[in-house]
């Protein structure tokens, strides 16, 4: 991967190679001003040539896709994985709110001043994913000369999706048109007949495939049929016959990806209006004129609009965004883990932030690896996973905890994970050293 420079004025110079980057900092005449990604400064003025540089974005609902390139040459190239999460935490924060207005504790009068939305408000599940995206389009655009970015965007049907022969007025009418609830056309559509043990007649009801506590919804495509015999109390409990039906069984069709994505075209439009726009269909034949594998970096090589590669980055990176910060002061259980009574606003002593020297999120290596201290336990003992979120445990040991003198410090992070040297196609599901 090539290094980015600045030169004396901040301005975006040329990327140059780690052999000269690291000539210029052992002579004095440059310093290091960003390891994420690494990026030097000049000390001396310098304007330097300068050329048009194309970064390409493959955007993506979970990963996104980033490259940097000139005509012939990869400069950089690497994925980008956004928060997952948001949407559970605000959930589990209105459950804790519920809860603690409706029992004896400190009273907060309610407020009815912060009710209203602006005109562009957005889910801050979406709108959290939207700003990640962006902050890190525009840093690569900052660190390169006359960038030119081109961006792939997805426009998606849904109802074509749910129903590839809609048409017309159809776009208007629901599936539960001419009945007289979703309750009875989830009859209609499974032939008033039980979907577990088969049998038709009967008292029917309708069961959750994906139950509501576990965020799952009302739609019709979340409902079957089932008989009383087979819709008992028991037979919702785990090992149980509706249970091992749902293990075993369907999985429900999502639909939340293409909506997140043709919510973000909108955005993406209004955020860089001078932006190429491209799409899949374009994407993928130019990508397999490369040779180049199905990844989100290579998508993003082949959106960048180079002619042919001549010389491609040997390295690659990848970015995750950890959540350091737990900003709630009270717990399902308010007094688990205290010794008096919560009459403050205290933060349970559970939430440590930093033990002996290491704080959340420093970036160690540990047993010939690295990654990334994710909480602490006990008086000396550590969570460590790399930036896949696989844990990072001795050899031969089962338990999860490593110990603090076997970690080495790398150094300290804010809510960003960066690593860099990946194989070309990064393995989620295993941790391989670095």
């Amino acid at each position: 991967m090539f290094v980015f420079i600045l030169n004396k004025h901040e301005e975006a110079l040329m990327p140059c190679k780690p052999r000269k980057a690291r000539l210029l900092l052992k002579q004095k005449k440059a310093k290091i001003v960003s390891y994420q990604p690494f990026t030097i400064q000049l000390l001396y003025g310098s304007s330097g040539y300068k050329q048009s540089i194309n970064v390409g974005i493959d955007l993506g609902a979970k990963h996104t896709g980033i490259a940097v390139t000139t005509n012939d040459r990869v400069l950089a190239k690497g994925e980008m994985e956004v928060r997952q999460d948001v949407k559970s935490l605000l959930e589990t924060r209105r459950m804790y709110r519920r809860s603690r207005r409706n029992r004896k504790c400190r009273y907060r009068k309610p407020r009815f001043d912060n009710r209203k939305r602006h005109e562009n408000w957005l889910p801050p599940s979406i709108q959290c994913r939207l700003d990640n995206t962006f902050h890190w389009i525009d840093t690569f655009l900052s660190l390169v000369p006359n960038p030119v970015l081109t961006i792939e965007v997805g426009k998606f049907d849904i109802q074509k999706i749910m129903n590839p022969e809609i048409q017309g007025e159809e776009y208007q009418q629901g599936q539960t048109l001419g009945y007289h609830d979703v309750r009875y056309f989830v009859f209609a559509r499974d032939s008033y007949t039980c979907q577990v043990c088969k049998k038709k007649g009967g008292i029917l009801n309708t069961h959750h495939i994906v139950y509501r506590s576990h965020r799952g919804s009302d739609r019709a495509d979340n409902l079957i049929t089932v008989c009383t015999d087979c819709h008992t109390h028991e037979n919702h409990q785990k090992g149980a016959i509706l249970w091992m039906w749902m293990e075993e069984g369907k999985k429900l069709p999502s639909y939340k990806e293409g909506t997140f994505m043709n919510i973000f075209r909108k955005r993406v439009f209004t955020k860089y209006p001078k932006a190429n726009v491209t799409y899949g269909s374009v994407t993928t034949p130019r990508r397999k004129e490369l040779g180049l594998e199905k990844t989100h970096a290579n998508d993003a090589v082949a959106i960048s609009r180079i002619e042919t590669i001549q010389q491609m980055s040997d390295s690659i990176f990848f970015i995750k965004q950890f959540r350091k910060k737990k900003r709630s002061l009270h717990e399902a259980t308010a007094r688990k883990g205290r010794k008096t009574k919560n009459i403050e606003s205290k933060r349970n002593k559970k939430n440590v932030k930093q033990l002996k020297g290491l704080y959340l999120n420093d970036r160690v290596r540990v047993y010939e690896r690295i990654g990334y201290i994710t909480g602490f336990t006990g008086t000396g003992m550590a969570y460590v996973k790399d930036i896949h979120g696989s844990y990072i445990t001795k050899p031969n040991k089962s338990y999860k905890q490593v110990n603090l003198k076997d970690c080495e410090l790398l150094n300290h992070n804010n809510n960003w994970q960066y690593v860099e040297n990946l194989s070309a196609t990064p393995n989620r599901n295993s941790s391989p050293p670095y």
